[in-house]
């Protein structure tokens, strides 16, 4: 059997399934979510949806990765035959998300050039859609926009360019660079931000309690909402990234430091990001609700408005921004074009970089088509349907099979708890065995539900067929698909730790 790769130190795998967790999503998607449910108070639903949900779900893929010791696809098979299905399921996903993840990214470095000048002068929102975008009509294609194109190159360069020099001196050196450059930048902005005048009411707003929302079920499921999609669960990433540790490994310790780490960073987000709103709002004489907005249109429109109103170095609060959404994208983007390239690697018993180049080039092509006059649209229901329908349904779907039907909780527990400092009790098997489920159940009716009723963004009916239910239920069908290929004879035998000495 053939000798995985491995983590050079404890510290490496860390850093990359940090900079795996901090994402975009940490910087434009928390701080609203925080703020419209309730403020100062959402952090108690937070808090206890990452000790039940994201903790839970972190150990149990990381166990499950440590102890089957291969990619999404290989651990599933090895776990049981008949649930191979899902790990493939899984990287279909991240697949998927690869594709217009890039473009954001390609975005963000454009901005980052931007910001030198403020290239996109006072009408932001005009600037994005219509020069810089160049959005065209639903459902139509377009040219390719070169404004897009070339950053996409460079954001493709690097990630495949890392990802071919292997996990140790590829993914792990990488994030020993981006993962501290991030964290320096993003402290460099949020000190800038909490100096400005105004800063004190924009936090205020982001952390007043709003006790009576805890009563609120939809609060709730916006926490483990966040938790969820923040965590980089059930697409694989965090069941690849884990095969790669050595026998000894601390899994329960790594799970909480990760999960954590993943929370602070979110934490000094909204810090950052709501300083700057309060900012915005009181030289604009209009309460912080009128400035505050979520994804794109706080990356993209609101932020070049704050940075334009700057009493000076606007240029640096720009590159600082954009240069942190680049990073922390980057780190994300790595971690999830290596979950197929792990899975092709042990299903086909191709090389390294023959994965990398076929796995990685295809999504590179495919990422064309969110790079064309019609991108956004694509992307906004791509992202819309394989998050809520795609990512949300696998992690339902892995838990309860594990946890219910092969009833595998105790033996992983045990597999965890021999190899960590401090040991996971009953809590552990409660959450993931009724809460997780429940929560997850409860999150996937209600989106389905609100689906049917009305179309997701106004789209035609015709457009999101193709775009949001034929690419969530695609990656359901890739997932039987790649399954039907046969193993190598001896690809799910489960190393033995004599098997497992020899790389640690």
């Amino acid at each position: 059997m053939s000798q995985r790769e491995q983590w050079g130190t404890r510290a490496g795998f860390v850093l990359a399934a940090i900079g795996s967790a901090v994402g975009l999503g940490n910087i434009w998607r928390f701080p609203y979510v925080a703020y419209e449910n309730g403020g100062g108070a959402f952090f108690l639903p937070y808090l206890f949806a990452l000790l039940t949900a994201g903790i839970p779900l972190l150990i149990m893929e990381f166990t499950l990765g440590h102890k089957y010791r291969g990619s999404a696809p290989l651990t599933y098979a090895r776990l049981n035959r008949k649930t191979e299905w899902i790990g493939w399921w899984q990287v279909a996903i991240a697949f998927v998300i690869s594709t217009y993840y890039a473009v954001i990214i390609a975005w963000a470095i454009s901005y980052t050039y931007f910001s030198f000048n403020q290239s996109w002068g006072e009408d932001a929102e005009g600037f994005l859609f219509g020069n810089y975008l160049q959005l065209g009509e639903v459902g139509s294609l377009g040219s390719l926009v070169p404004g897009v194109f070339y950053p996409l190159l460079l954001v493709w360069i690097v990630t495949l360019g890392v990802l071919f020099k292997g996990v140790k001196k590829g993914i792990e050196v990488a994030n020993r660079i981006f993962i501290p450059l991030l964290v320096i930048m993003f402290l460099m902005l949020v000190i800038r931000a909490v100096t400005l005048e105004g800063a004190a009411v924009g936090l205020d707003a982001f952390f007043r309690p709003d006790w009576t929302e805890i009563l609120s079920p939809g609060v709730w499921v916006a926490a483990y909402g966040q938790i969820f999609f923040s965590l980089s669960i059930a697409f694989a990433i965090m069941i690849t990234y884990s095969s790669y540790l050595p026998k000894k490994a601390d899994i329960n310790n790594n799970a909480f430091i990760t999960g954590f780490s993943n929370s602070g960073f979110e934490l000094l987000a909204g810090i950052g990001v709501f300083a700057a709103l309060g900012f915005m709002a009181t030289a604009s004489g209009v309460g912080v609700e009128e400035v505050a907005a979520a994804g794109i249109g706080l990356a993209f429109v609101v932020f070049p408005q704050i940075i334009n109103t700057f009493p000076g170095l606007n240029g640096l609060f720009g590159v600082l921004f954009f240069g942190s959404l680049v990073l922390a994208g980057l780190t994300s983007l790595i971690s999830i074009v290596e979950t197929y390239v792990a899975g092709l690697q042990d299903k086909f018993k191709i090389s390294r970089a023959k994965a990398v180049a076929f796995g990685g080039g295809l999504s590179a092509i495919l990422s064309l088509l969110y790079a064309t006059q019609g991108g956004l649209y694509l992307l906004d229901a791509a992202d819309y349907f394989i998050n809520q329908f795609g990512i949300a349904v696998a992690g339902l779907v892995s838990v309860i099979i594990v946890a219910w039907f092969l009833k595998k909780l105790p033996s992983l527990q045990s597999h965890a708890n021999n190899v960590s400092d401090f040991r996971t009790g009953l809590w552990w098997k409660v959450c993931l065995g009724v809460v997780t489920p429940l929560v997850l159940g409860f999150m996937g009716i209600q989106n389905l539900i609100n689906n049917i009723r009305e179309n997701y963004g106004d789209y035609p009916s015709s457009f999101l067929l193709y775009t949001g239910w034929g690419v969530a239920i695609g990656v359901v069908v890739i997932g039987f698909i790649f399954t039907a290929f046969k193993w190598d004879k001896n690809s799910l035998g489960v190393p033995t730790d004599s098997q497992s000495k020899g790389a640690e």
